[in-house]
């Protein structure tokens, strides 16, 4: 489709439905659907791109009422799968002639996407895989398409509170995941990745990627024969499913720091054997030490029902930026925490607390970074199946207590990462030690052979060179800190680690003595 055709629709139905949106708000007319409906299937209307977006919008449940959120989430695009030999072509530039890749390859697809269709085929071997081709065009479209929207939401920028949700930024974060979606390469690396993760697991699997077979177009993973995780046949499993999965979750939020981010039952499949298996690493989030032990801090202040150690949790996440009223946060923050207070201890929901209280700063530069974004989707879904699995499931125990637990035992396995900076850079200075020591025995021995020229120099050359001989103390102090300090680490002896001590003490009271 042309840009100039596509931006006179795009820019009449959109246009087209803030002009009904107004008229319904000032009574003039009557809907007939929702306001979040009405949206919902004008970007369905739109095809793909807004369709995505639409979804990706849908994680921001920190500036979105729930109805919009419940539209969003529903968001389909439907369309009809593309030409089967365009399939094949798109394979054989990504891997070579099919003949020399496959043993069979079904020419007609078992199911179609906006972004891709799946075509089953195997292996030589005997092996069974989906190969996953990207549809043709679907990028360029995805780029035209936003740069249309941009110029569509500039149009928007003078209506009164449109700034305060930096609607440019909230489209540039939604185009680089939507490119993220569509790059077969980064969910091919996602899916290496959790693959590694839960190799050692015997509740969870993962379908590999085949060979490393993977473009940005085009990629063959393990077919995995399971069934979801929401079937009725699976009621009596319902505890043990349940606590496998917030086992699985919490060993990614917390020990792995990298997490699958979109856990709705149909990506989540129950195999013969029993094993959960996770599907679909299009969207897949990240959390920094940092993050993950602030947390661990807010979840365990909610626990608390401490307000004031909510509040400072909130603030060590990053949630906030600029001016806010601290003392009406934590007055609201106060009444979250009763209300949970009241709440039988199965009843209580991470995800739901946590998005309280974002939207208590709504008004207040509320700002929620991406990766907490993709936290807030995956807890949500994750509860929500977890409650379908097990109603009883008591999240605050299983989820909430174990959290600190968890994250102790993951840094409590990484001591020689967390030091390791530390005796490098240790190692290294001890080793310029002795240069520096000789460096210092050649200044004094030539500051005494030159004494009487040092009587007759001028009082700012006699600082100076009061000042250079405070600089090689402290430098040599500094290096018998950090090399007596590294030998300790190295080795149960102490008596040459306290001598070197006990010598940059003196070194530093020396210097110090000088300068006075």
């Amino acid at each position: 489709m042309q840009i100039g055709t596509r931006l006179v629709r795009i820019n009449l139905a959109l246009w087209g439905h803030l002009f009904w949106l107004a008229l319904v708000r000032a009574g003039l007319l009557r809907a007939r659907v929702a306001p979040a409906q009405r949206l919902a299937l004008v970007l369905e209307s739109l095809g793909t791109t807004f369709v995505k977006l639409g979804q990706g919008l849908s994680l921001h449940r920190e500036i979105l009422s729930d109805e919009y959120l419940i539209q969003l989430q529903r968001l389909q695009d439907h369309v009809e799968p593309f030409d089967s030999a365009v399939a094949r072509q798109e394979v054989e530039r990504s891997f070579g002639p099919l003949e020399q890749v496959f043993a069979s390859f079904e020419a007609n697809p078992f199911a179609a996407g906006s972004i891709a269709q799946v075509h089953r085929a195997w292996m030589a071997d005997g092996r069974e895989v989906v190969v996953k081709v990207r549809r043709p065009g679907i990028r360029r479209l995805v780029e035209q398409d936003v740069r249309i929207l941009r110029w569509f939401i500039r149009g928007l920028l003078w209506l009164p509170g449109a700034r305060r949700v930096r609607p440019l930024e909230l489209i540039d974060e939604l185009a680089r995941n939507l490119h993220r979606e569509i790059d077969f390469r980064q969910e091919a690396m996602n899916n290496e990745r959790f693959t590694e993760v839960f190799s050692d697991s015997a509740e969870i699997a993962v379908p590999a990627i085949i060979d490393g077979l993977y473009t940005d177009w085009a990629m063959v993973q393990e077919m995995s024969h399971g069934t979801r995780i929401d079937d009725p046949q699976f009621a009596p499993q319902g505890s043990r499913l349940a606590r496998i999965l917030v086992e699985a979750y919490l060993r990614q939020f917390f020990r792995e720091g990298v997490f699958h981010g979109d856990p709705h039952p149909g990506n989540l499949f129950v195999l013969e054997d029993g094993r959960i298996c996770l599907h679909d690493f299009g969207l897949v989030g990240f959390l920094d030490r940092a993050t993950q032990l602030n947390l661990v801090t807010f979840m365990l202040a909610f626990a608390q029902k401490d307000a004031e150690w909510v509040l400072d949790a909130f603030l060590d996440l990053g949630m906030l930026a600029g001016r806010f009223d601290r003392r009406s946060l934590r007055v609201s923050l106060e009444e979250i925490i009763q209300d949970y207070a009241r709440k039988p201890l199965r009843d209580w929901s991470f995800g739901e607390a946590f998005l309280r209280v974002a939207r208590v700063g709504q008004g207040q530069n509320i700002r929620m970074p991406h990766h907490l974004l993709v936290l807030m989707r995956a807890v949500f879904l994750m509860e929500s199946t977890i409650r379908k699995l097990d109603p009883g499931f008591n999240l605050l125990e299983g989820l909430f207590a174990r959290a600190g637990a968890v994250l102790q035992e993951a840094l409590a396995s990484e001591p020689a990462l967390q030091t390791a900076r530390f005796r490098f850079e240790s190692l290294l200075l001890a080793r310029q030690v002795p240069r520096a020591l000789g460096r210092l025995a050649h200044d004094l021995r030539d500051l005494g052979q030159n004494a009487e020229l040092r009587a007759m120099l001028p009082r700012s050359g006699r600082e100076m060179d009061s000042g250079h001989k405070r600089m090689a103390a402290a430098f040599i102090a500094a290096a018998l800190y950090l090399a007596s300090a590294w030998l300790l680490m190295q080795s149960a002896m102490w008596l040459l680690p306290a001598a070197g001590l006990l010598a940059a003490a003196l070194l530093t009271w020396i210097s110090v003595k000088d300068k006075e």
